[in-house]
């Protein structure tokens, strides 16, 4: 671990990350090896379970095979690239090894994506084949005249259940309308006989760290789809990199809850590949429903609960978690947007779990920080840099401006596990690396001690009369108030100021609170230029498929019913 601030060159971050090593070693492998290794060792172990349905890691690895000598017949090969269009399902993990056996490229694609948005990621890829469950074929259906992928293998969700809810399973899909006789015509297979017929291809072998795994899109919503390169280097150093972090872990014994969605790289990462690298028990669920969560939990007793702040702060609202047993829980780790103290404080005091902040992004397989599991932890810090992964704080206007411990600026990481670039976009490319540095976009500063805080996304920052104001540090304060579910903080355009503040908030159940209340309530606590000037009560704030707010959509959305403005300080 290293940087411009704290220690560099000690073999233990003493007293901060106890037990976890400045350095690890990285295997000369490639993931297909890495897991192989671990399918030997754990064979008979439960590797999946899909809301009964098991898979040991001998089984798992078979039907991997098979499919992957389905998909040479298809001609895909070193190189190719086989888009995903699935949600957390068996399918997943199993088409994931699939593809990587034979030296092709998986490329994510959100099960949330329709119409343009496949069209133009599926355009920008060119896969040789998809792989997508039945209630998701009818979207492709519709593009394919748009786009042309060679071979779609479909799974039916029926397909994946034990035996005997079979038909509880058909019987609902009926009812919903998700089930879909689609064409078994020259372009369709069947996902589920592939992966049971008869065929065997050997592991592919190639140099891990020039050797593409994974094309995974980091958003765009205009122009062309930007797509990180992750190697299979990449993301083994950084599972093996969170796997020295993780120092409760017991090897072969560990059950994870998977909430969070493989296609997103932190799903991928943390609840999936990090699983299988300790002969994990990797529970799946389907999307991230609490009350169906808390049954899983209950049955399951997962050791580990990788999540997002929503789900922490939804699993916190439940009144009744007296009813399921949720101490089984020891540790989680919570990524993809900023977590509230608030909400970790209440998680771990009901669970007795602990509960760390960390970060990454897809440009970084995804992890370069995390707190202590076993150490010392701080409010509001998203921790130390994993092992082999450096830090530094750089002038957002001048990124060849290092500034000192303290200051604030853009957060540039660097490490093994940092993409090799975007997919045919050299200037995108230019623009984040260099020299082996990836600029983060996220303004953030590092205590004398090495901890990394982040103060805001540097495209989401406020400017009010010229001062800066950070949406998070407004979110932070809102979340202490105890009518408060949710809150996010936008820039809105002010004719006197420029930007002004708003906020949009949803309300505990059963609770009331004015918008006056609220303002009065920041503006006791923070600077006055930094708090709302109006408030915008909703029943739900948009999110992204990996619970993200969406300021975007709420910046562009100001027609709902917002409260007077506050007086002027």
């Amino acid at each position: 671990m290293s940087g411009t601030a704290g220690p560099s060159n000690d073999p233990v971050w003493v007293g901060h990350y106890a037990k976890v090593p400045a350095h690890v070693t990285i295997p000369n492998q490639l993931l297909t090896e890495f897991v192989e290794e671990r399918v030997r060792r754990w064979g008979d172990r439960t590797a999946l379970v899909y809301y009964g349905a098991k898979w040991s890691y001998r089984r798992f690895w078979e039907e991997s095979e098979h499919l992957a000598a389905a998909l040479a017949k298809e001609g895909v090969g070193p190189g190719d690239r086989v888009a995903l269009y699935l949600p957390n399902v068996p399918a997943y993990p199993i088409s994931f090894f699939a593809i990587l056996r034979l030296g092709a490229e998986v490329v994510q694609v959100s099960p949330l994506y329709l119409g343009q948005d496949l069209v133009r990621l599926l355009t920008d890829a060119g896969p040789k084949a998809l792989v997508t469950m039945e209630f998701l074929y009818p979207n492709v259906a519709k593009v394919r005249s748009q786009v042309h992928v060679p071979a779609v293998f479909v799974a039916r969700l029926r397909e994946l259940y034990p035996w005997y809810v079979r038909p509880f399973v058909n019987s609902v899909m009926r009812k919903q309308k998700l089930t879909t006789d689609f064409p078994t015509d020259s372009e369709v297979r069947s996902w589920r006989a592939a992966t049971r017929a008869p065929g065997s291809v050997p592991v592919w072998k190639g140099d891990p760290a020039k050797t593409v795994a994974v094309l995974q899109y980091t958003g765009g919503t205009t122009g062309r789809p930007k797509a990180a390169m992750l190697t299979h280097r990449n993301l083994l150093a950084n599972v093996v990199q969170a796997t020295a972090w993780n120092t409760r872990c017991v090897e072969g014994e560990e059950v994870v809850v998977a909430a969070i969605p493989f296609f997103h790289i932190y799903g991928l990462t943390i609840a999936l590949l990090l699983g299988f690298a300790v002969g994990a028990t990797v529970v799946m669920q389907t999307r991230p429903e609490i009350r169906e969560l808390l049954k899983l939990i209950d049955r399951y007793q997962p050791t580990q609960f990788p999540g997002v702040p929503a789900l922490y702060q939804a699993f916190n609202q439940q009144p009744d978690l007296a009813r399921f047993r949720i101490h089984s829980i020891r540790f989680c780790l919570s990524g993809s947007a900023a977590l509230p103290v608030e909400v970790a404080r209440r998680f771990e005091s009901l669970t007795g779990a602990a509960l760390v902040e960390g970060y990454g992004l897809s440009e970084a397989s995804p992890a370069t920080h995390v707190n202590p599991v076993e150490g010392e932890r701080r409010e509001g810090s998203i921790g130390l840099p994993l092992p082999d992964t450096d830090q530094r704080i750089v002038d957002a206007a001048d990124r060849n401006r290092i500034l000192a411990v303290g200051e604030v600026g853009e957060l540039a990481v660097k490490g093994p596990q940092v993409m090799l670039g975007y997919y045919e976009q050299p200037e995108e490319t230019a623009m984040v690396l260099k020299d082996g540095w990836l600029l983060t976009g996220d303004i953030a500063r590092i205590d004398a001690d090495g901890y990394c805080y982040i103060v805001d996304r540097k495209k989401d920052m406020i400017n009010v009369s010229g001062m800066k104001v950070y949406p998070r540090e407004v979110e932070e304060i809102l979340f202490q108030h105890p009518a408060i579910a949710d809150a996010a903080a936008v820039g809105v355009p002010d004719v006197e100021h420029g930007e002004v503040v708003k906020a949009f908030v949803v309300k505990r159940a059963g609770a009331t609170v004015t918008a006056e209340e609220l303002i009065a309530f920041v503006r006791d606590r923070i600077a006055h230029y930094k708090a709302p000037r109006s408030i915008e009560f909703r029943d739900a704030l948009p999110r992204s498929g990996v619970q993200k707010v969406l300021r975007r959509v709420l910046r562009e959305d100001t027609t709902g019913p917002a409260a007077p403005p506050a007086p002027k300080a």
